[in-house]
C-alpha cells in the first residue's frame, strides 16, 4: 500500500491530521460494544450494589460519557468533534457473568464518531474493572468492536452477528 492511500501519512511518510475542512457536515452515529467478564460472585455483588466502591454501573456510565468528550485529547490524529449525544448502556448476562457495555456517539459533523464510541465503551469497561478489582483480580475485558456506523461517504456499516 502506498502512502497516498494512508490518510494519516504525508507524502514523505510523516504523520499528519487529516484535513476534513472540505467535507460536508452530515449526521453520523457509531455504536460500539465491549464485554467485561466477571466471576459469578463479583457479578452478584455488582447486581446487588454491594461492592466496596459503590454503584459500579452508574460510575461506569458517567466515565464513558466523559471519556467520549475527551477523545481528541487522547488519540493524537483524531479530530475534535461536537457530540450531540453520547449514551452508555449495560446489558448484564447473569448466566455468563458478563456485562455487555454498549456506547453510542452521535454528531452532525464532517468526520465520524467511531473513536468517541470506542473510547466511551473501553473507558466504561475499565471503570467496571476498577470498581470490581478489590474483590476480583482476573477480570477480562474483551470483544470490543464497532457494531454500527452511519453517515459520511462510506454509508452504513452493520457488524455481522457473532
Amino acid at each position: 500500500m502506498s502512502n497516498k492511500n494512508l490518510t494519516h501519512l504525508d507524502k514523505d511518510g510523516g504523520v499528519r491530521m487529516v484535513d476534513v475542512g472540505d467535507k460536508p457536515d452530515t449526521p453520523r452515529k457509531a455504536v460500539v460494544q465491549s464485554q467485561v467478564r466477571l466471576s459469578a460472585e463479583t457479578f452478584r455483588l455488582l447486581q446487588d450494589k454491594a461492592l466496596p466502591k459503590g454503584d459500579v454501573l452508574v460510575t461506569a456510565k458517567i466515565a464513558g460519557i466523559m471519556a467520549a468528550k475527551e477523545t481528541s485529547r487522547l488519540i493524537p490524529m483524531c479530530q475534535p468533534v461536537f457530540l450531540s449525544y453520547v449514551e452508555v448502556r449495560f446489558y448484564p448476562d447473569e448466566v455468563a457473568s458478563i456485562i455487555i457495555v454498549e456506547a453510542e456517539a452521535v454528531t452532525t459533523s464532517s468526520t465520524g464518531v467511531e473513536m468517541e464510541a470506542l473510547v466511551a465503551a473501553q473507558t466504561a469497561s475499565m471503570t467496571i474493572y476498577d470498581m470490581c478489582k478489590a474483590v476480583q483480580k482476573d477480570i477480562i475485558i474483551d470483544n470490543c468492536r464497532l457494531i454500527h456506523k452511519s453517515g459520511g461517504r462510506s454509508g452504513v456499516y452493520e457488524a455481522p452477528a457473532k
